[in-house]
């Protein structure tokens, strides 16, 4: 065996490791990237900083809007009930739109930023929707149990 052969010849767990590393990565991200509950969910954009590996996502149901922001270790949850969403706002940019849900009783809005055009428009009217069907169908928010004025 010559000198040269020598310097080049590696251990095989010395390849295989940085490979299973990378993959595992890869599955990490992809498993943080799907929809994290069933309904329309609208996933900002990898393209958009912040997003580029932990996209957020947003839920839009019948009764409430939840901001899921993945994380490394854990997970952010945010939710709004229909009942006390002031206003939406879709800021437009050049590829993406960023959302601002804003709250009736004034705290902190939830901010949906880097999502595309369309989703952005389909969030807005989604959530237009089911506050007309909340509000038609009679239900008022406001004060609950037995020391409420009025019972």
């Amino acid at each position: 065996m010559t000198a040269d052969s020598a310097s080049f010849s590696l251990p095989l767990w010395v390849m295989i490791v940085p490979v299973a590393v990378l993959v595992l990565f890869g599955v990490v991200v992809w498993l943080k990237g799907r929809p994290f509950a069933e309904g329309a969910v609208f996933r900002a954009s990898r393209l958009s900083s912040g997003n580029r590996l932990l996209p957020t996502q947003v839920l839009i149901t019948p009764t409430s809007v939840v901001q899921f922001t993945p994380g490394w270790i854990g997970k952010q949850e945010e939710s709004i009930h229909m009942a006390h969403i002031a206003s939406v706002k879709i800021q437009t940019g050049v590829l993406l739109s960023d959302v601002l849900i804003e709250t009736s009783g004034g705290a902190s809005p939830i901010r949906c930023h880097g999502h595309r055009k369309s989703d952005a428009v389909e969030m807005k009217r989604l959530i237009e929707q089911y506050q007309d069907r909340y509000y038609q169908s009679g239900t008022r928010p406001g004060p609950a149990g037995p020391d409420a004025p009025g019972r």
